[in-house]
This record gives structure tokens, sequence and C-alpha cells, in this order.
């Protein structure tokens, strides 16, 4: 009798322990979806969600201090290395453009891009104002990245804040595409209104109106290495119409 009662007792905490074990699984064993980082805006979005929708975002908050207008990055950059395409070799139009990128990239989607380069917008100049260098590493060239960067090194050393939103996007509009040495490179003209205040250590207003949006016109260009798998696209210059 006693035997097989401590024959029962091993059987008992061998269900216990698998039992255990079964429900350790369920909490550890598997991925949720809310361990995942922020998607970058350019990952390509599965066909089955529908197809994207003009630019209507609104409320995104965003920068044009007027201290970074004269920042301008000089070089073109690939997304995954350092590349330095050669130089331009004439007029190209939009659509010859676009045709030697879907040559090299057939699941190009212009679409899809303008939706993905109006999120990198407000992201970009979201982590701008807010000097969110790791926001910004991702998604920019090294040019770019240094520039933005420097430019936030100093309204921090001088004690100044940027408050800034966008209140909506006007337009976002693809205005050039080139391919050069396997980089695809595409232009997009942002007008935007925006609203934007600088303030010093003690608050003070130094520039900008916040009851007034201004408009703002950026040109941007972004590229990506066509001969890679990475799907995503890095902000490669910046300028302002003059």
């Amino acid at each position: 009798m006693g035997d097989n009662s401590y024959f029962f007792e091993i059987i008992i905490f061998a269900m216990i322990a698998v039992f255990l074990a079964y429900q350790l699984h369920k909490a550890l064993g598997r991925k949720t979806g809310e361990e995942r980082e922020r998607p970058n805006p350019f990952t390509a979005v599965p066909p089955a969600q529908g197809p994207t929708q003009g630019p209507t975002t609104q409320g995104q908050q965003g920068v044009r201090p007027p201290s970074f207008q004269g920042v301008q990055p000089k070089v073109i950059e690939g997304t995954a290395r350092d590349v330095t395409p050669p130089d331009y070799d004439g007029p190209l139009s939009l659509e010859a453009g676009l045709a030697r990128i879907h040559q090299a990239d057939p699941s190009f989607d212009e679409r899809r891009f303008l939706k993905g380069a109006e999120s990198a917008f407000g992201i970009i100049v979201d982590a701008f104002a807010r000097g969110d260098t790791g926001a910004l590493r991702p998604l920019l060239a090294d040019a770019v990245y240094n520039d933005f960067a420097k430019a936030i090194e100093a309204r921090a050393q001088a004690g100044e804040t940027l408050e800034a939103h966008i209140q909506a996007f006007d337009t976002v509009d693809l205005v050039q595409a080139r391919l050069l040495e396997g980089q695809a490179l595409c232009t997009v003209k942002f007008i935007t209104h925006q609203t934007n205040v600088t303030r010093d250590a003690q608050g003070r207003v130094l520039d900008g109106d916040a009851e007034h949006p201004a408009e703002v016109v950026d040109i941007w260009t972004f590229a990506r290495d066509t001969r890679l798998s990475d799907p995503n696209w890095r902000l490669v210059e910046t300028r302002v119409p003059h």
C-alpha cells in the first residue's frame, strides 16, 4: 500500500510540473507583437491593406527653425553604405526616372513611397524639434545626420528649446526620380503649414508665432540602394526653394 501511495505522489507531482511548464510557455514562449520597435515609415505595406490615401496627416509635430534653414548637405549617400554616385548626366523626365527605378526594383510603388515620405517627414521634424538623435539616426544619411546633430547640439548649448507643430500637409509631390549606379533617388516637395516657436532658457520667445501657422516649403531627397534587400529609404539631401 505504501509503495502504491508513493507511486501516485510521483504521478501527481509530474502532472503539476507539466502544467506549470505549459503555463510558463504560454506566458513567455511566444511574441505578442507589442515588443516590436516602431516600424520604419518606408517599409512596404502588404497590398491586402488596400491602396494608400493621399497626404492628409494633421496634428503632427514638426519643425522649420530659422537657425536651420542655412544647413545644406552637400553629398548624396546610399542607404546601407556610403556611396557617392557620379554627377547627374543631364535632364531626365520624372516618368523616365521612375521607369529606370521600376526596372531596377519592380516592387517600387510611387503612392506607397509618398505615404512613407510623408510619415518620415513628420517623424524627422518632430525628432529634430525634440533633439532626439536616436530617432533621427536610422532615417538620415551620414552627412544629413551630422548637420542635424550639430544644430541640435548648438541649440542645447544655447539653452534654447523649440516648440513646433505641423498643422497640415498641403502638398506631398514627387518632383524628380533618378537611378545612379543602383541608387534610387526620389525628390519630394513638401508644402506644410507649421507653427514654430524658439524660446530661451527663461522661456521667453526668441522667434516664431504659436498662434499663426505659416506655409513652409521643403524639398527633400531620399535614397535607397536597389541592389540590396533593405526596403528602407534615407534622407540624403534637404533644401528650400530660392
